[in-house]
């Protein structure tokens, strides 16, 4: 009775999981074929979809943690062989995921891109094998190097680096160059709260009367002075350079960075959703089969 049990919880496990991973993926192969491509200059606001090249920003200089080699973004993963005489695998010891930004360049201007919760598919890909926990580290020796001579470690590195193509689709935002609208009751009630956390430098400022309290008209002259100051930032502010920058949509869409373009990464998806339709299938009529032994 116990293993029907478990058989039953794992048909019933891989039927909704199958289902859901099918339509996850239909759903995001759905949204990058039927997001327009857009230009960085051109584009508006919200979720967008670029091409471009990659470049790298000034002040950036990354290397692979595990293989030393210069790109712009990584992620790496370092596994242990163990074995027992009976079965053997591979343990994840460490892994790791760069949190550089990425500057994706097209004909038309720059976008910056925070790759926070992305799903980042890299073109570069590297796997080999050491026996050094780390391949970049020291070699052992002495009783220490002997004791771990008997390791097998297997490494995964991969990158984006510089002059690479790369598909970006997630939430486009720009700031400064006059492209931001005032919200300008937002906005004064930000500036208000601002002042009020000196509480004593604003009384000093609005209090004629001396009282130790804003009465009405002083309230008023308040108000006036935070309206000013905040139309005068929203000036200050659309005088900058605009700044173009791509991240994580709130919404539940896709944010995806890949050196593949739109058509291979939805044809993918695709055949993706099939597999997660076909498991679903299969643990339902598993999920079936169990249920129809058990009454018996």
């Amino acid at each position: 009775m116990q293993e029907l049990a478990v058989a039953l919880a794992f048909s019933v496990g891989a039927c909704a999981g199958g289902g859901w991973w099918s339509l996850r993926r239909w759903s995001q192969a759905r949204h990058l074929l039927d997001t327009p491509t857009s230009k960085i200059r051109s584009a508006a606001q919200g979720y967008a979809e670029f091409y471009g090249v990659l470049e790298e920003l000034p002040e950036a200089r990354i290397c692979g943690p595990l293989s030393g080699k210069p790109c712009l973004w990584w992620r790496f993963k370092i596994e242990e062989y163990h074995s027992d005489g009976k079965k053997s695998s591979w343990r994840v010891l460490e892994r790791g995921t760069s949190e550089a930004w990425l500057r994706l360049v097209d004909a038309t201007g720059e976008c910056l891109i925070n790759p926070a919760g992305a799903e980042v598919r890299p073109m570069i890909r590297e796997v080999w094998k050491g026996n050094l926990r780390h391949p970049r580290g020291p070699a052992q020796g002495g009783l220490l190097g002997w004791l771990s001579s008997g390791k097998e470690y297997r490494y995964t590195e991969e990158r984006l680096q510089a002059g690479q193509p790369l598909y970006a689709i997630g939430d486009f935002r720009t700031s400064g160059g006059g492209r931001q609208g005032l919200d300008l009751a937002a906005a004064q009630g930000e500036v208000i709260r601002e002042w009020k956390r000196n509480f004593a430098g604003l009384l000093q400022r609005f209090d004629s009367d001396g009282n130790g309290q804003l009465d009405e008209p002083e309230w008023n002259r308040l108000r006036l002075a935070a309206q000013l100051e905040a139309e005068d930032r929203h000036r200050q502010h659309s005088v900058l350079p605009a700044q173009n920058h791509l991240g994580k949509p709130a919404e539940a869409q896709p944010f995806i960075l890949s050196n593949a373009g739109e058509d291979e990464l939805a044809r993918r998806f695709y055949w993706q959703a099939a597999g997660g339709a076909l498991l679903c299938l299969a643990g339902a009529l598993a999920t079936a089969w169990l249920l129809g032994i058990k009454q018996f």
